[in-house]
């Protein structure tokens, strides 16, 4: 199966919009390389622009775009983009609801060797908590792919989480991302499997492990943690009785955060929250770090044994 890093399909969908649309307008911080918005400057060089390492300029420029009718594309490292413009993100962006685009990178405990200071982890946090903030986060390089194309379409600011290594390619063409959807995947009435991000190909894996077992996990795809698919998380609840989020970022305020606050008024249900505990991250190679804090399809395939027993 191919793998593809959702920031790979982040500068291939930026190809595909500078043909598409002219106000589409690239912003970089000196990364572009590493974003992937090399991709947009090779065909649309006149609509590219580098702020340098000055992430909360990369914003407010935007912003400035944004305001001249453009459709600017904000990139840099998610933990910079998130945290270190995160005033400029809030007052300048959000507050007047500015349709700006921050595609946000090496996200999570995967950008590995970078360590702690690179591995944004309570991003989704942050920006889900900001009003009028759509916040996307998606699990290959299809689904990434049609996010960014969605996001451009979309009149309002969005955030859009993508990560540095390759991953297993889930979709294919003919999916069909919608924003505020979630998609399930695998049928279940045992327990509901709830996952973002690159964690949907564990959670797949732990549904086939625990098939083989006698347990049926139902497997929910939820790429947009704002505005989550309140209803789907819901029905899943009804049916399953049970439920296990998946996410590779903090457990405090992320995706299992999110399905906590949809069911506790319509359906509280027990859930576990399978992502990085209240801690910071290291160097390491990225399959290594997702072992060592439990982001694996073993971690999850213990945490529906656990809630089955």
């Amino acid at each position: 199966m191919a793998k593809v890093a959702t920031r790979q399909a982040y500068g291939e969908a930026l190809k595909i919009l500078a043909e598409k649309n002219p106000n589409i307008v690239v912003l970089d911080a000196d990364l572009s390389k590493s974003t992937k918005t090399a991709e947009f400057k090779k065909v649309a060089p006149e609509r590219f622009i580098n702020v340098g390492i000055a992430e909360q300029n990369l914003i407010g420029t935007a912003a400035g775009l944004s305001l001249s009718g453009k459709i600017p594309f904000a990139s840099s490292f998610a933990m910079f983009a998130a945290g270190r413009a995160f005033e400029i993100v809030r007052n300048t962006v959000a507050y007047p609801k500015l349709n700006v685009k921050i595609a946000a990178t090496h996200a999570g405990l995967t950008v590995g060797e970078d360590g702690a200071s690179h591995q944004a982890l309570e991003d989704i946090s942050i920006m889900r908590s900001i009003p009028n903030m759509v916040v996307l986060n998606p699990a290959d390089g299809v689904e990434a792919k049609k996010a960014v194309i969605a996001a451009a379409e979309y009149q309002g600011p969005v955030y859009i989480r993508l990560g540095r290594a390759a991953v297993e390619e889930i979709f294919d063409d003919s999916y069909d991302f919608q924003i505020g959807k979630g998609v399930e995947l695998v049928k279940g009435d045992d327990v509901s499997i709830i996952a973002t991000g690159i964690l949907l190909e564990k959670a797949l894996k732990a549904s086939e492990i625990l098939k083989l077992e006698g347990i049926n996990a139902r497997v929910i795809n939820i790429s947009t943690i704002k505005p989550i698919d309140a209803q789907l998380i819901i029905d899943a609840a009804k049916a399953t009785k049970k439920i296990v989020t998946c996410e590779e970022h903090s457990i405090i305020g992320g995706l299992g955060s999110a399905v906590l606050e949809t069911i506790s008024e319509e359906c509280p249900v027990p859930v576990i929250r399978v992502g990085v505990k209240d801690t910071f991250g290291e160097s390491g190679k990225p399959n290594e770090l997702l072992e060592k804090y439990g982001l694996t399809e073993n971690d999850i395939v213990n945490a529906v044994k656990k809630l089955c027993k």
